[in-house]
């Protein structure tokens, strides 16, 4: 057998597969920061949305419009090629973890808003009619209600996280899809690599799936 999926081309991508595996760490490393700080951009404005702050009301949506309404690949560019040029500079894993954040906190903060619009307002009152502060209404009562409306919607989002840090192939990023282009470039091998890649690419994103669908069972069971 001679095609792309010969014997001789799946033994020299298992002999490869350390660089691979190094590959699937750096995206691992890559997706777990850029969704952390996807969380807290998402958390924060998504909180400010709801508010009564015209002002921060405008400047993020204006935020969420650019990053939901460009590609991503425009946006890494800007953070790589451009930034510098003003004296801003990063490595390309902060360029990954940033443009990553960046971007999927603009739809965190989508749902994090609706999640906590999704709250019943006499809940507000009641916690209000009790003595407690905005703040403390805010983050006993209506943040612990939100999470169980937003969490499907998160864990999707963070299945989009990690298929997304794949863009990072295009500035030598150094993860999976990188080491998948470059190492099937060279060596001509394409089958395996590829199929390969997206078992990988798999073993992460299914997983968050399964466990955003559960979620999204267990909260229409809870209804």
């Amino acid at each position: 057998m001679n095609g792309p999926f010969s014997i001789a081309n799946w033994r020299a991508w298992f002999n490869a597969a350390p660089l691979f595996m190094r590959g699937y760490g750096q995206t691992l490393l890559i997706s777990l920061w850029g969704l952390v700080f996807a969380l807290i951009i998402g958390i924060l404005a998504g909180v400010a949305l709801t508010g009564r702050n015209r002002p921060l009301k405008l400047f993020l949506r204006g935020y969420m419009s650019f990053f939901q309404n460009t590609p991503l690949m425009i946006q890494v560019f800007i953070l790589y090629n451009v930034l510098p040029k003003l004296g801003v500079r990063m490595g390309v894993v902060t360029v990954g973890v940033v443009g990553l954040a960046l971007y999927t906190g603009a739809y965190a903060a989508d749902i994090v808003a609706s999640a906590i619009r999704a709250v019943p307002w006499g809940q507000t009152e009641a916690a209000e009619s009790q003595g407690l502060s905005r703040v403390q209404t805010l983050v006993f009562v209506i943040l612990p209600q939100a999470v169980k409306v937003g969490l499907p919607s998160m864990t999707n989002q963070a299945v989009n996280l990690v298929k997304n840090s794949s863009i990072m192939a295009v500035i030598a990023g150094g993860e999976l899809m990188y080491v998948a282009d470059s190492w099937s470039g060279s060596n001509l091998i394409y089958g395996p690599t590829f199929v390969m890649t997206a078992v990988l690419y798999l073993t992460i994103c299914l997983p968050i799936s399964l466990f955003a669908r559960w979620l999204e069972k267990r909260s229409v069971r809870n209804v």
